[in-house]
């Protein structure tokens, strides 16, 4: 049976069948008006033990370009859809689940990677469950106000990984966003690493270097 979102997969080169030991995992979200192949592309740059999946958003646009809820650019902000924002994360929640049973993958060792709205679903999905994944990269998002309240007790977050990267020069989700993701993360007990690049609403790469080293530094420990 299908699973319940599109999406494309590269398998972990470092996967032991002998013990049968499962690879860890990154789950790649892509931004609003683009679909699973744009992130999919970093796939060959991340540490070869992941088995890297890119999931394509639930919502079509048009052909080729999706989205993980309705989102309306306004002077001074954002309107979004929070229904469908939380229609997505229970989505998302499923999929990881799918993902698990299909490709046997190492439930314990399940990382988030988004970018601009996968990066707000990333964090959204991760800070309410954080026992379903091993730890988040978020880069040029935001932190929803409506999953603010949704935010699991302090005492689940402890400890929990999260890498927030964001372009100063950025001009569709403004740096005081990432600040905001900052300041707001500071005072939960979570273990965050945040950084910022003088870059537009893109990656660099030194961006993706950085978090190359990040996630492998996760697998081995070093963190």
């Amino acid at each position: 049976m299908p699973l319940s979102l599109k999406h494309v997969i590269r398998q972990s080169k470092q996967e032991d069948g002998a013990t049968g030991r499962r690879p860890p995992s990154l789950v790649l979200l892509h931004g609003v008006g683009s679909n699973e192949m744009d992130l999919f592309s970093l796939a060959p740059l991340m540490d070869p033990r992941f088995t890297v999946v890119s999931a394509r958003g639930p919502l079509t646009r048009t052909p080729g370009s999706y989205a993980w809820f309705p989102v309306e650019f306004v002077p001074g902000g954002f309107v979004i859809d929070p229904k469908q924002a939380e229609r997505s994360r229970q989505s998302i929640l499923r999929f990881a689940d799918e993902l698990v049973e299909e490709y046997r993958l190492d439930p314990k060792q399940m990382y988030l990677m988004g970018f601009s709205q996968g990066c707000i679903m990333s964090l959204y999905t991760a800070l309410t469950e954080p026992e379903h994944f091993a730890g988040v990269v978020g880069m040029s998002g935001r932190l929803l106000p409506e999953a603010i309240p949704m935010l699991a007790a302090p005492e689940r977050l402890k400890g929990f990984p999260l890498l927030v990267v964001h372009g100063t020069e950025d001009t569709t989700i403004p740096i005081s966003y990432g600040r905001d993701i900052r300041d707001h993360l500071a005072k939960l007990p979570v273990d965050l690493d945040y950084r910022e690049y003088p870059i537009g609403h893109w990656v660099s790469n030194e961006t993706i270097a950085d978090v190359r080293a990040w996630l492998t530094a996760r697998l081995d420990g070093r963190a």
